[in-house]
């Protein structure tokens, strides 16, 4: 199995955390990113801990995470 996120999430404000949660309920690996990086760190510590996400701190980061056709 690749590394590599089915999916990526930018912006972890309440609906985007949820939808996070939603996808990677779904069986996808979901690479998330939001603008201010404290809050990408309290959520793949919190919400997402033990599961199946990528939390990154650039834009460059998340493309680079994300796997081939990029869903965003």
């Amino acid at each position: 199995m690749s590394d590599l996120c089915d999916f990526g999430l930018i912006g972890l404000a309440v609906m985007g955390e949820n939808l996070a949660l939603n996808v990677e309920s779904r069986g996808y690996r979901v690479a998330v990113f939001n603008r201010t990086t404290e809050k990408v760190d309290a959520f793949i510590g919190g919400r997402a801990a033990g599961k199946q996400f990528v939390g990154c701190h650039s834009v460059a980061e998340l493309v680079k995470n994300l796997a081939r056709p990029r869903k965003v």
